[in-house]
């Protein structure tokens, strides 16, 4: 009898443990839930703690009260210069009314999908609005110029929009069209912009012949500042050679008629000073013409010889 009495304690005891486990709850500050009972919901909790439900009627659903990720996939799509691109994009949403989120989306995985359709719905959108160019750049701004060539190093197109706005423009859309799912898109950013393969090949062509007419006109440049370098250098050489030529001139000029004055001056001194000076040329002048091995015939008469006759034996 007394083990009987036991066995309905412990069974009593099992059944209130299930019954506290399967009523109560506690809901972590990170999370928002909403109560369905027989597929209706019943109660929205937005605050964490303890709370309490019907067991085995109550149903708790729960759902992510943080900022919450989704990543596009990358797609093709069109802009309005007729340029076909893959564009990767990604966005961060949350989940600001649960009840309305549970009965229009029920779970993330419903949300993640609906919000495929409409952020790449309003991307394509606006892409189709806008030229590449705007998708590309998120300013303007001035044309960087070569101080020494006079040469644009690049061209840019004024835009109007740019990536910002446009991406502004899509958040805005995207948000307007989520409003009642329960849900709010927080931010949207354009990741990556690239051409297709069919295009990427001419795109990167012209890019080449571009980069290879900028650097024919660097070399012709070069080449005409160099012509121009090399004309000034030989022009300024003959300048200072025909100067220092001038100069020497000059110079040997004075020397000579310094020379000769001193001459003329020696000479008409006196006769014993005309003949010593008539003497000396006489013997620079025998110098000059003759050595060992020349052989010179003179006449008996002559000036040139007077100086060897008056020493020969």
């Amino acid at each position: 009898m007394k083990n009987l009495k036991l066995l309905w304690i412990a069974l009593a005891l099992l059944l209130i443990v299930i019954l506290a486990s399967t009523s109560l709850f506690i809901l972590d500050e990170t999370q928002q839930a909403i109560i369905t009972r027989f597929g209706k919901p019943i109660r929205t909790l937005v605050e964490p703690g303890l709370h309490v439900k019907v067991p085995f009627l109550d149903i708790l659903h729960t759902f992510d009260k943080r900022f919450l990720e989704w990543r596009g996939e990358s797609n093709q799509v069109t802009t309005k210069d007729k340029r076909y691109i893959w564009v990767d994009t990604y966005a961060r949403w949350q989940i600001v009314d649960p009840l309305l989120f549970y009965m229009r989306l029920y779970d993330e995985r419903g949300a993640l999908s609906r919000i495929d359709d409409i952020i790449d719905g309003e991307t394509r959108t606006a892409f189709a609005r806008h030229n590449l160019i705007e998708h590309v750049r998120t300013s303007n701004r001035e044309p960087q110029r070569d101080p020494i060539l006079d040469l644009d190093t690049d061209s840019l197109e004024t835009i109007l929009y740019g990536r910002g706005l446009i991406g502004n423009e899509i958040l805005k859309a995207a948000t307007a069209r989520t409003a009642d799912l329960g849900i709010s898109i927080l931010d949207f950013r354009i990741k990556r912009i690239n051409y297709v393969k069919e295009v990427q090949n001419t795109v990167f062509e012209r890019m080449i012949t571009e980069r290879k007419r900028i650097a024919d006109q660097y070399r012709s440049e070069g080449q005409g500042e160099a012509s121009r370098i090399s004309g000034e250098k030989e022009r300024e050489l003959r300048r200072i050679q025909s100067e220092a030529l001038r100069t020497a001139n000059e110079i040997m000029g004075k020397a000579d008629a310094e020379a000769a004055s001193i001459y003329s001056n020696a000479y008409n001194r006196s006769p014993e000073s005309r003949e010593f000076y008539t003497f000396m040329k006489t013997m620079e002048a025998y110098q000059s013409v003759m050595d060992s091995n020349t052989s010179v015939i003179l006449s008996t008469e002559s000036d040139f010889y007077k100086y060897l006759k008056s020493v020969a034996p």
